[in-house]
């Protein structure tokens, strides 16, 4: 049972201190506390755990402009952050973990603004059809984590400036453009603010868990702990990923999300391998990428490297089925 709802506020706007913050607070939570933590990035790009940033990001080009490419650690798909965009995250332990009750208070506070808002896909708010904030999850050993934005005043232009959707996904939202796809609350009340969204998301908090809401003590926090992170988001390994020398590839996009494999085959056998997608279960695409490299490349082998990896729910099932077709369709 949550017993204390504590609120915390990012002191900045560089992405990599705030995902330290974000990471040591996932840490802390005590077993019957929820954080919400709220903060705001200057001209980001975040990626997902499996994304490939130079296919979901024209990277060179958001650095060469001052802006920042950020890899995060739960799954999904890029999304463009400047100082229109409020995000959130709701930091707990794993049994008061509750993706459902934590979304209504987004709904809730969004709905006191006098926007209907609802929720939409696997991940998505929308309003009026259009989606204002995207959702991704992350499950440590201990507790968890369920963060998203809130376009309030984003720069559409930049968004699609920086961001590459693929026309696979564009198609299947039935949208030509990701910049007609999203909508800026601000379109539906113009009278919204950055500041008046916080006092909203804090009211609803309250009345979603019929709590008060308290601010994080300060001293709780941990200077070496939180540069620590920040040293990891930062660098160069993590943000980018490894790039391997493939001799095939392929892709596809299914319900549970878009997926690239690359290989390396010397000799018959799969030598590496990378899988890049914006699956929200970043744990199994991870376990299969390391399970391919020193099997024969052939479809058996293939097919009982993958099962064994034992999918243990009806997503995983299903991605294991979707990956072994077009692992097949690579021979």
């Amino acid at each position: 049972m949550i017993r204390t709802l504590y609120h915390i506020e990012a002191p900045g706007t560089v992405p990599y201190a705030n995902q330290s913050l974000e990471t040591y607070l996932l840490d802390a939570v005590g077993e019957e506390e929820c954080i919400l933590y709220l903060w705001q990035n200057r001209k980001t790009v975040v990626i997902g755990r499996n994304q490939n940033a130079w296919t979901e990001c024209r990277c060179r080009q958001l650095e060469a402009d001052g802006g920042y490419l950020a890899r995060r650690l739960s799954g999904g798909g890029a999304v463009f952050h400047d100082s229109g965009n409020l995000n959130f995250t709701f930091l707990v332990s794993r049994h008061n973990y509750d993706v459902v009750r934590q979304t209504s208070v987004i709904l809730r506070a969004v709905q006191k603004s006098g926007i209907a808002a609802e929720c939409s896909g696997r991940n998505d708010l929308t309003a009026g059809g259009r989606k204002f904030s995207g959702n991704a999850y992350y499950q440590g050993s201990r507790s968890c984590y369920h963060h998203g934005t809130l376009l309030l005043r984003s720069d559409k232009a930049e968004l699609e400036k920086y961001l590459t959707v693929s026309q696979r996904k564009l198609e299947s939202k039935s949208v030509s453009s990701v910049k007609s796809r999203v909508v800026n609350l601000c379109e539906l009340m113009p009278d919204i603010s950055v500041s008046g969204m916080k006092e909203k998301l804090l009211e609803a908090f309250s009345e979603v868990y019929a709590l008060p809401v308290m601010t994080f003590p300060e001293e709780r926090l941990d200077v070496a702990a939180l540069a620590a992170y920040e040293k990891k988001f930062s660098s160069w390994n993590w943000k980018y990923g490894r790039n391997i020398s493939f001799t095939c590839e392929q892709s596809g996009r299914f319900d549970w999300g878009e997926i690239l494999i690359q290989l390396r085959i010397e000799g018959g056998c799969i030598r590496d391998a990378a899988l890049w997608s914006d699956a929200l279960d970043t744990d199994f695409i991870q376990a299969v990428q390391e399970a391919l490299p020193g099997i024969r490349f052939s479809e058996d082998a293939v097919q009982q490297k993958i099962a064994a990896l034992n999918p243990d729910t009806e997503l995983r099932c299903q991605e294991a089925a979707d990956i072994s077709v077009l692992l097949a369709g690579m021979l």
